[in-house]
């Protein structure tokens, strides 16, 4: 464990691979591609939010403090039962969520504009070879010592696979299952998928596992037993072509940032609201009490009222 004044606990990192990087808590990643969808935000129960595609047939749930903490879900109409289920555990990278999360809103998207029930719900289609295609693209292996009639597919690394279970009935059993990470409670990444889930939709989620794009984590975010087995490097270190190489798109917290920053820049320029000029009559007035108290001239303020302020600005 970190101790809370070491300085390096909140330092931002690259991890390297990604499947080992863990969850950063906040699931942005995986509700990125769905920000538009209607959000349902639940005081009561498990599942704390609850984003739906507009007809509300793909369901996606964050329960927060669950060990499973995603359980998505789709239905050929909002009031039928699932026809399948993908459930990703509290290890597991956001990123990874998103790559099914981003298949299923462009599955939404074709079926609206082509009238028809969408890819979404069509099921298996493909033989498993074609499904974990990205992966033995990428150098993984199959496991020789799997169990008859299942079928391992094991990253170069040993520390990750996909492991596909053809035995067994039933529409929700588990067919196939993503894991990285050795065996334990807060190390073992694992999604599973129940029989009919779309064979595309396993293959999206793959995808991701393949790339060996890193992500950003803050370093006490990475379980000190994985640190070992990844590659951890300073954000604020990395090299201009490095950060070239491994583009990061701005989450929603850089966009509220950067708005805050530049709307303080802006007041800070060019106050033109009564309560911006009240807050500067009030720093005015302090810098000549501080003048009079020490006898010295109090240092000025970054921040002056300009010469003259414009017109207030109508909305549209």
């Amino acid at each position: 464990m970190y101790a809370p004044d070491d300085p390096t606990r909140y330092q931002e990192v690259l991890v390297s691979p990604m499947y080992l990087a863990g969850s950063n808590g906040t699931g942005e990643a995986g509700f990125s591609p769905v920000a538009h969808w209607p959000h349902q935000y639940l005081d009561e129960g498990p599942c704390q939010l609850l984003v739906t595609s507009p007809d509300q047939r793909i369901r996606i749930g964050w329960f927060g403090d669950d060990f499973e903490l995603w359980k998505i879900s789709a239905a050929e109409d909002a009031f039928s039962a699932p026809r399948w289920t993908a459930t990703f555990n509290h290890v597991t990278p956001a990123e990874m969520v998103a790559g099914l999360t981003a298949a299923l809103v462009q599955d939404y998207d074709e079926a609206i504009a082509s009238d028809t029930p969408g890819r979404f719900l069509t099921g298996p289609t493909v033989p498993w070879r074609d499904t974990v295609r990205p992966l033995t693209d990428a150098g993984w292996n199959p496991d020789g010592a799997a169990e008859l009639g299942t079928v391992e597919i094991i990253a170069p690394d040993d520390q990750a696979g996909i492991l596909i279970d053809r035995r067994g009935y039933g529409s929700d059993r588990t067919t196939v299952e993503l894991w990285a990470g050795p065996p334990g409670w807060g190390t073992r990444a694992e999604a599973t998928f129940t029989a009919r889930t779309p064979s595309h939709l396993i293959t999206a989620t793959a995808a991701v596992m393949a790339k060996s794009t890193p992500v950003v984590r803050e370093r006490h975010q990475v379980d000190r037993r994985m640190q070992h087995l990844v590659t951890m490097t300073p954000v604020a270190s990395a090299t201009p072509i490095a950060e070239a190489q491994v583009p990061r798109a701005p989450t929603p917290l850089d966009v509220r940032r950067t708005a805050v920053t530049q709307a303080v820049h802006r007041a800070a320029r060019a106050p033109r609201t009564a309560a911006d000029l009240r807050v500067m009559a009030a720093q005015s007035r302090s810098t000549v009490t501080a003048q009079k108290r020490t006898g010295h001239p109090a240092p000025a303020t970054s921040a002056r009222l300009p010469a003259s302020s414009p017109a207030p600005r109508r909305g549209r």
